[in-house]
């Protein structure tokens, strides 16, 4: 029990699935050392897609990961995306996260052909998307935070995205 009286239960984090967002990459861009011991690489959105029970539609090219690489294997993610609802709302989804890479998978997970087949078990991939969008229908987005299990998959990455409820 907590020494200080200030500290209450307000019971555990809860979650709700919001949708599955598979996202397709362009080749990515190397802009290397990009401070002490830290590499720099541009991860561009070539499109992709979106589907859940309330929100459905496809991911807009143009976006991006400006992750930021510290040697130890973790990848510090910052990601800017657009999307479109299949009813034609657009919204900005932006999350930051970490996507940690054990010693002993490196290796598997530098090879482009294949690195898709570890298994996402295996690796920390974790993120915190917030949504902004004027759409009055889906305004609601714009007032919920969300966490987001990450995983690669053959040409891009995916996540399943949930809403804290």
């Amino acid at each position: 029990m907590p020494t200080d009286p200030r500290v209450r239960d307000v019971g555990e984090i809860r979650t709700e699935f919001l949708f599955d967002i598979v996202v397709d990459l362009e080749p990515p861009l190397d802009f290397g050392a990009a401070g002490p011991a830290r590499r720099r690489i541009l991860f561009g959105a070539a499109g992709g897609t979106f589907e859940g029970p309330e929100l459905r539609g496809e991911v807009l090219p143009g976006g991006g990961d400006w992750a930021l690489f510290r040697p130890d294997g973790t990848m510090l993610l910052d990601v800017r995306l657009s999307l479109r609802t299949d009813d034609g709302a657009l919204l900005n989804l932006t999350y930051g996260g970490r996507f940690t890479t054990p010693p002993e998978l490196r290796s598997a997970m530098a090879d482009p052909a294949r690195r898709h087949l570890v298994d996402p078990s295996r690796y920390y991939f974790r993120t915190n998307p917030l949504f902004e969008t004027g759409s009055e229908r889906h305004a609601w987005l714009n007032d919920i935070v969300c966490v987001g299990t990450g995983y690669l998959v053959e040409g891009g990455i995916a996540y399943r995205i949930s809403r804290v409820v």
